[in-house]
C-alpha cells in the first residue's frame, strides 16, 4: 500500500516552517494519541503515521531529501514506524515536543546537564566632571563568589560526600503525570543536580562558594556622561553548572560642578561683571577645564549675553567635535555703598537726565523702553483701542 505524504499527514503545507510544523503535529499528536482514544483503535495509527512524517520533515536534512526523492529519500524504520510499539508512550511524545516549554528538553539527562549563565551586575559610578571630560581610572569593589577552601567546592563537610538523590534516582529530573498529561520538570528536591548532601559545609553552607568580594581597575574614557554605561564581559555574577558568568555594567553618574553645568559636548558658566565693565567694556578672566582665559566684554553690555568660546567645552566619547564654553554676563549691582558712592550714583543719574531731574533720556535706556513700549501696546488690545 503507498504511503501517504507527509505534508498530507500533518496537513500542512510543504512551504511550512518549522515552528508551524512543530504547531501542528502538536496538535494531531494530542488528537490521535491512543491515550485519549481508548475506545477508537483506528487512532493508533493515525497517531503513529503523524510521528512518522514529523520526524521526517523535523530534521532538515531528512527533508531536504524526502522534498527531492519523497519516500525513497528517507528511512522510515528509522522514524515513528516502530516507534510506539517499542515503548513511544504520550509522554515521550510531549517531551519532544513540548519540552522546550518547559525547560525539559528532548534528552533524559533532566537538569542534571543543564549550564545557566550568571546574572549581570550593574555598578553606580560617581565620578567628578574633571574625570569624565578627561577620562580617568578607578579601583572599584564588586560582590562575588568564590571557591570554598574548606570543602573545595563540594559542598560536602569535609571527609563526606554527596549521593544520588532519592527523588530523581540520579536523573537530576522527574516526570509528572496526570492521566494522558505528562511533563518533565527539575527535581525539587536535588534541584537538578541528581545528588543531595547529607551532611553540608559548615563554612558555605553546601553551597561550594563563599561571598566575597573582588577589586576591578575600571578605565573611563574621556568624554562620558551621565547615563553612559559601561560593559565588562564575565565581570558579573558567577554562571552555575560551568556556564559562563555574567556581565558588569558601570553606570556612570556626574557629580554636581561649583562652576560649570553640562549640556551634551557643550559646557554653561555664569559670570558676574561689575556695572562699570558691563557700561565701559573691559576683560575678565573666564574660567575653563584647561585654564583661565580673558574674555573681552564689549561696552553697553547687558545681563544675559552669552558669550561662545570655540572649542573650551568637551571632545564627545563616541566621536566627533569638541563642544564650546558658553560664558552668561549678569550685571551684578553694588552693595552697602558708602555716602560719597551714593552721592555719586546720584550725580551720574542727574548727569543722564541732563540735569533737569526730569527722565533718563531714552537713548541711555533702550531696553527699558522697548519693554514699557510693550506693555502700553499690551494694555490698549485688553481695552479694545
Amino acid at each position: 500500500m503507498a504511503k501517504r505524504c507527509y505534508y498530507e499527514i500533518l496537513e500542512v503545507e510543504r512551504t511550512v516552517s518549522s515552528d508551524e510544523l512543530k504547531k501542528s503535529y502538536r496538535r494531531l499528536a494530542m488528537k490521535f494519541h491512543p491515550d485519549r482514544n481508548p475506545d477508537d483503535p483506528s487512532t493508533e495509527e493515525k497517531f503513529k503515521e503523524a510521528k512518522e512524517a514529523f520526524e521526517t520533515l523535523s530534521d532538515p536534512q531528512k527533508r531536504a531529501a524526502y522534498d527531492q526523492f519523497g519516500h525513497a529519500g528517507v528511512n522510515p524504520g528509522a522514524g515513528g514506524g516502530a516507534g510506539f510499539g517499542g515503548g513511544a508512550g504520550f509522554a515521550d511524545i510531549f517531551g519532544e515536543v513540548f519540552g522546550d516549554i518547559f525547560g525539559g528538553g528532548g534528552g533524559g539527562g533532566g537538569g542534571r546537564s543543564r549550564a545557566y549563565r550568571g546574572a549581570d551586575m550593574q555598578y553606580h559610578l560617581n565620578i567628578t566632571l574633571e574625570e569624565a571630560v578627561r577620562g580617568t581610572t578607578v579601583d572599584i569593589q564588586i560582590p562575588t563568589t568564590e571557591t570554598c577552601d574548606v570543602c573545595h567546592g563540594s559542598g560536602a563537610k569535609p571527609g563526606t560526600g554527596k549521593k544520588a538523590c532519592g527523588t530523581c534516582k540520579g536523573a537530576g529530573a522527574v516526570r509528572v503525570q496526570q492521566g494522558f498529561f505528562a511533563i518533565q520538570q527539575t527535581c525539587p528536591t536535588c534541584g537538578g543536580s541528581g545528588e543531595i548532601i547529607e551532611d553540608p559545609c559548615t563554612a558555605c553552607r553546601g553551597s561550594g562558594r563563599i561571598e566575597t568580594k573582588k577589586t576591578l581597575t575600571i578605565k573611563i574614557p574621556a568624554g562620558v556622561d551621565t547615563g553612559d554605561r559601561l560593559r565588562h564581559t564575565g565581570e558579573g555574577g558567577p554562571g552555575e553548572q560551568g556556564g559562563p558568568a555574567g556581565d558588569l555594567y558601570i553606570l556612570i553618574e556626574v557629580k554636581p560642578h561649583p562652576i560649570f553645568k553640562r549640556n551634551d559636548a557643550d559646557l554653561l558658566c555664569d559670570m558676574p561683571i561689575s556695572f562699570v565693565t558691563a557700561a565701559l567694556g573691559g576683560e575678565i578672566e573666564v574660567p575653563t577645564l584647561d585654564g583661565r582665559v580673558e574674555l573681552k566684554i564689549p561696552a553697553e553690555t547687558q545681563t544675559g549675553k552669552v558669550f561662545r568660546l570655540r572649542g573650551k567645552g568637551v571632545q564627545p566619547v563616541r566621536g566627533g567635535a569638541p563642544g564650546d564654553l558658553l560664558v552668561s554676563v549678569h550685571v551684578e549691582t553694588p552693595v552697602k555703598l558708602t555716602n560719597e558712592q551714593r552721592d555719586l550714583l546720584h550725580a551720574f543719574e542727574q548727569s543722564l537726565t541732563g540735569g533737569s531731574g526730569g527722565e533718563i533720556a531714552e537713548q541711555h535706556r533702550p531696553r527699558e523702553r522697548s519693554f514699557l513700549d510693550s506693555v502700553k501696546r499690551f494694555f490698549d488690545d485688553l481695552r479694545g483701542e
